[in-house]
């Protein structure tokens, strides 16, 4: 939302949402039915649309986490988490730690997740350029990015408040280990 204010000069200033402002615009019936929206920062951005490589490629991640984690997780597929009161992303999967209530008494926050994934097709730049820094700076400790045009994952960890430190990028043939989870390994040809 852009604001014009009223002076004679052209300055443009943008109006900053909290979570609890973009809740009760939801329920107020302020956006579309269907319309794929997430807060960054206090931003209301629209999400790209989904083609079938990112759709395949979730579904085939939320599969295989499942198998090879099983209880020991949960995982969350594009669903919102609470990163702090003006950010509430929807990350393609977020692996969590399991809780009995099923996140039903409030959503996820960085202390409950174990690792970001999110799956690119048109929008890598968006994820690597303004939601990794945004999950590093509260503290997710890992994330993974799926290029599946190029069929490529980077791999981010050692969060800190301008980033994350290290990145990794995996190629066809190489392993992947989840660190909360350093004894279950991905191949990237299960992945891909």
């Amino acid at each position: 939302m852009t604001v014009q204010l009223l002076t004679d000069s052209p300055i443009t200033s943008k109006f900053k949402f909290t979570t609890q402002q973009y809740h009760l615009m939801h329920e107020a019936g302020v956006f579309n039915e269907g319309d794929r929206l997430e807060l960054i920062n206090g931003e209301i951005k629209t999400m790209s649309p989904i083609g079938r490589k990112h759709v395949a490629c979730i579904i085939r991640l939320d599969k295989l986490i499942q198998k090879k984690l099983g209880d020991r997780v949960m995982v969350s597929t594009q669903n919102s988490i609470c990163l702090d009161d003006n950010s509430q992303p929807q990350p393609d999967l977020a692996i969590l730690k399991p809780r009995d209530d099923f996140y039903e008494a409030g959503l996820p926050t960085p202390e409950d997740i174990l690792l970001i994934i999110e799956v690119a097709d048109s929008s890598i730049d968006y994820d690597r350029h303004e939601k990794a820094p945004l999950y590093a700076s509260v503290g997710i400790p890992e994330m993974w990015l799926f290029d599946v045009n190029k069929k490529a994952i980077e791999g981010y960890s050692q969060p800190s408040a301008l980033g994350y430190k290290h990145i990794h990028r995996y190629d066809e043939g190489d392993t992947l280990a989840m660190r909360a989870f350093p004894d279950i390994t991905f191949n990237w040809n299960e992945l891909f």
